[in-house]
């Protein structure tokens, strides 16, 4: 692994292979893709600090002439909030960072955070030609590393600015949920001139972003300032505020006096097996294990008002980014061992390549093929081991992958002190239940038209309480599209 500094050097000597020189595709296709300097894989397994360290300038500069500047922006069809991509490269080919961020923030107010944790290689990078001539979305341009550049760059070099807010229409706008995806409507209603007020169930803004992605994947400072940036934009934030609970939705909009509404509460309720063992002390779903850790900072023993779970042996199910981090999280908070057990193979993951990489680099284990049919516990109570079987790949299920199929007799015990279950999470019903007209299926996602408008006179919905369990950047194009429908509607 190269350091920061031998990285830099490289970039710098590809860097003046080219200065000055116009480029064309087949010079640009030669520019060898840079790779992102993180930290020691030994040492960061340990630590809470920031893995993926970010470009350097000479990195970001060299990366951003690999673009093609294609005619036609295939790109920008992967990217759900229709980021310029192109455009914001250019200006990062020419050290005009400025410039670049400011294009990403037309359409997205959160570049740190989608440069950390957006799937580019599902989304913009696989549409790249680049990527697509090399036959891999890897080697496609680094775009996400790029928008997470230049928005690191604008920060730590205070360039920050505000974008232009319209004159006050005097309408009011409730935003339930402050995820990325309420966070987003928040935003694109501001501008429009509306009050908009945030209602948060948690003590903190953020939600998944907050309780769910880890410090080291995703530094919650940065988390923190997007967050002040809407407060600078006029936008309140009311925390510990569980709408259907503190006040229902319709009381919001009649006795609030709010004149719309977004739901955007997010998908937090757990699934679990439906195996025997599950009730045994030290089963975990992976959100209770990552809120207590993250939001709660559960890892700081000295001044965490919530306890950790101690466990030398964890064992992980699934094989999602959300299993990544609660794998790479126990090693944080002490794990000796950590098993991922997920019953298709490595190729079937839907964890990013990157994640699965930087689990492997920190000593995660990997059992593939296995799935979990009891939880056993000692004479406390306490979980001491898991039997799993062994399976093999049958033919593709209906999501294209391939059917796990049981091997008979295959049955085995591997020991641990901890499980976290991993297998995503359902919607909360809170919300439905106690708003008479507002329509959900029969999975709890509230259902929206292309406007992402409800059932329910004046309230839109988005993100994953519609999708499902999904991505950060996903949930803020949704966002986007009920912000545009809501101003719509107020603007008559």
């Amino acid at each position: 692994m190269n350091t920061i500094e031998e990285l830099n050097a490289i970039a710098r000597e590809e860097l003046a292979k080219i200065k000055g020189k116009e480029l064309g595709n087949k010079e640009r296709m030669a520019i060898p893709q840079q790779e992102m300097p993180s930290r020691n894989p030994k040492e960061r397994a340990r630590q809470m600090a920031e893995v993926a360290l970010g470009y350097t300038e000479e990195q970001a500069v060299v990366e951003a002439n690999r673009c093609l500047q294609c005619k036609n922006k295939p790109c920008i069809s992967g990217c759900p909030v229709n980021v310029q991509i192109p455009e914001f490269i250019a200006e990062i080919a020419k050290g005009e960072f400025k410039k670049a961020v400011d294009i990403i923030k037309q359409t997205s107010l959160l570049p740190a955070i989608c440069g950390r944790v957006c799937p580019q290689e599902k989304q913009c990078q696989g549409q790249c030609t680049v990527g697509k001539v090399y036959k891999s979305a890897e080697k496609a341009v680094s775009i996400g590393r790029l928008e997470r550049f230049v928005a690191d760059w604008e920060r730590e070099n205070k360039k920050v600015t505000m974008p232009e807010i319209a004159a006050k229409t005097g309408k009011k706008v409730a935003v339930i949920g402050a995820g990325p995806a309420g966070l987003t409507v928040a935003a694109d209603c501001a501008r429009a001139g509306h009050s908009v007020t945030v209602f948060e169930a948690f003590h903190k803004a953020g939600g998944v972003m907050m309780y769910g992605i880890p410090e080291f994947r995703l530094p919650k400072a940065i988390v923190q300032e997007e967050i002040d940036n809407l407060k600078k934009m006029g936008v309140d934030f009311e925390c510990n505020f569980l709408v259907g609970r503190t006040d229902t939705l319709d009381q919001l909009l009649t006795e609030k006096g709010f004149d719309a509404a977004f739901v955007g509460t997010g998908a937090g309720l757990p699934k679990f097996m439906n195996i025997p063992g599950e009730n045994l002390i030290g089963v975990f779903s992976a959100n209770e294990y990552l809120t207590r850790a993250n939001l709660m900072k559960g890892y700081d023993t000295a001044h965490a008002a919530t306890p950790i779970y101690e466990a030398k042996k964890v064992c992980v199910v699934g094989g999602g980014n959300v299993a990544m981090d609660a794998a790479r999280m126990a090693l944080r908070l002490g794990a000796e061992e950590v098993n991922v057990i997920y019953r298709r193979t490595r190729n079937e993951m839907p964890a990013r390549i990157e994640e699965i990489a930087h689990a492997e680099e920190e000593g995660v284990v990997f059992r593939f093929l296995e799935n979990p049919v009891e939880i056993l516990g000692n004479e406390e109570g306490k979980v001491c081991g898991v039997k799993v079987l062994s399976y093999e790949l049958g033919e593709p299920d209906g999501s294209g992958r391939r059917s796990p199929v049981a091997i008979n007799g295959s049955e085995h015990i591997v020991e641990t002190d901890a499980m976290i279950i991993a297998l995503g999470n359902g919607s909360n019903p809170l919300l439905v239940k106690t708003t008479p007209g507002l329509n959900a299926d029969a999975k709890g996602h509230i259902s929206v038209d292309e406007t992402q408008a409800t059932s329910h006179a004046k309230v839109w919905a988005g993100g994953d309480i519609v999708l499902g369990a999904a991505t950060v950047i996903l949930a803020m194009g949704e966002g986007r599209k009920a912000a545009a429908g809501i101003n719509a509607y107020l603007a008559k």
